[in-house]
């Protein structure tokens, strides 16, 4: 494949019109997000697939008789890919992954871990019988383990672990065999109420989203940066968080652009959280499937209650197979469907150059919201987008369209990086690489302090 038939797979996975793949042009750069597996041609798919469904909706809504040309380029792509890593906070570089979070060597392979939040790392502790969390002491116990073991009785604790496997084995894994059945984006209609009436929009910048408001219940890196992005295009963004469930704040400060956070339990805060529903556009969650059923906000329930609202969901393992009820993460999933792997040695197992799984996911997320609300405004519908790590993963494994060189050299993110104040303090942060012509270039509010808005829209 070339670079625009990458783009032109995603494109169809959303349903967007053919016709449009030809608006977009794209700077290739060697040496970007660099990898034995297509990190760099599935990272600017996902980035263009979004790009052109923000343009989409932006000619439908500013009444333009064309779409706007859109510009991916591999350098904005693969900075923004690692944000995480280029972010500062007050001239500190963030803590990314805690101790315990990392690659164990087993009785008979290897197992990963992630303990990042303090509740993760407790249940590893307790699964592990161990009060002591240096690492050297938990290193000894797992080396006495099978990685296997290690994995269900972890996730039996509710903590996590995945076993390395290779391509093959993810491949005959029940779970493996269930997201490869399934559609890279799965998305569909709720119910048949009339046409979603969008307001005309103008001005400079162009901003697809503006008025609409958008419930943020996502958590990490893949849902919040759907958000973000969202928020990007004028979208009025508020992310709820339980009150119990702290954020890890460099986290925060990295995916906070655009949004305004608050805390709500759902439990005790039930009529805030209804009176944010009557009138959100957008529902995005970012929970292990079936999670917040039991606070009705199933896709049918919230539908039930909110007509024509658009709800995208996000897992780690899908909605389907034995793992479906599963928690998991980006570090997690590589080493479980076999990019670990192949992007290691026969000594180690090695990972991507970035969180691809996860920043990928969450471009693909947007653009999905994005092209629900182009369809919303034609055919009606409350519509739902359903996406999973996993299968974002199998996607990149059967080879995305294979690797090319491109002209340019990536030679550095100093570009694609930009200084602002906050709450936080001075950051130092990655710029948005969805870019058509006329739209935003930058968002237009600094993450705040978690939780500290009060619960309601602008």
């Amino acid at each position: 494949m070339t670079d625009i038939e990458d783009i032109e797979y995603v494109w169809s996975a959303l349903g967007g019109d053919p016709a449009l793949v030809p608006r977009i042009s794209v700077t290739a750069r060697k040496g970007a997000l660099e990898a034995r597996l297509p990190v760099r041609e599935l990272a600017r798919a996902c980035v263009g697939a979004c790009a052109l469904a923000a343009a989409e909706l932006g000619a439908r809504r500013g009444g333009l008789r064309e779409v706007p040309r859109v510009r991916v380029d591999d350098g904005a792509v693969a900075t923004a890919f690692v944000s995480e890593r280029h972010l500062l906070v007050g001239g500190r570089a963030p803590v990314t992954f805690a101790p315990l979070s990392r690659l164990w060597r087993t009785a008979d392979g290897w197992v990963r871990t992630h303990a990042n939040y303090p509740h993760h790392r407790a249940r590893l502790l307790a699964a592990l019988g161990l009060s002591d969390d240096r690492v050297s002491v938990v290193e000894s116990v797992l080396a006495e383990r099978s990685a296997l073991e290690v994995e269900e009785s972890l996730y039996a604790a509710g903590g996590l672990a995945v076993a390395l496997r290779t391509p093959e084995e993810w491949a005959g894994h029940p779970q493996g065999v269930a997201i490869a059945a399934r559609p890279l984006v799965e998305r569909g209609r709720l119910d048949a109420t009339h046409a979603r009436v969008l307001a005309p929009v103008d001005g400079d910048p162009l901003l697809p989203a503006a008025g609409l408001r958008v419930l943020d219940l996502t958590r990490v890196i893949a849902g919040p940066v759907a958000t973000r992005t969202l928020a990007l295009l004028g979208a009025d963004v508020l992310r709820v968080d339980a009150p119990q469930l702290p954020e890890l704040p460099d986290q925060h400060a990295n995916t906070g652009f655009g949004k305004r956070s608050t805390k709500l339990d759902l439990r005790a805060d039930r009529r805030a959280f209804e009176e944010l529903l009557a009138t959100a556009d957008v529902v995005v969650t970012g929970y292990r499937p079936g999670a917040l059923d039991r606070f009705g906000l199933s896709p049918e329930a919230l539908a039930e209650r909110r007509p024509g609202v658009v709800v995208a969901q996000l897992s780690a393992w899908g909605a389907y197979g034995p793992w479906r009820e599963r928690r998991g993460f980006d570090s997690l999933v590589q080493v479980a469907t076999g990019i670990a792997a192949v992007e290691g040695s026969p000594e180690r197992p090695g990972a991507l150059p970035a969180q691809a799984l996860d920043h990928g996911t969450g471009y693909l997320l947007a653009a999905g919201v994005l092209r629900a609300l182009t369809e919303q405004s034609y055919e009606g519908g409350s519509r739902f987008v359903r996406l999973a790590l996993a299968r974002t993963a199998a996607w990149l494994m059967s080879g995305v369209g294979g690797a090319d060189a491109g002209d340019d050299v990536h030679e550095g993110p100093d570009e694609w990086l930009a200084e602002t104040g906050s709450a936080l303090g001075r950051l130092r942060y990655a710029l948005p690489p969805v870019s058509f012509a006329g739209g935003p270039g930058d968002w237009e509010r600094a993450p705040g302090v978690w939780g500290s808005d009060p619960a309601r829209w602008v």
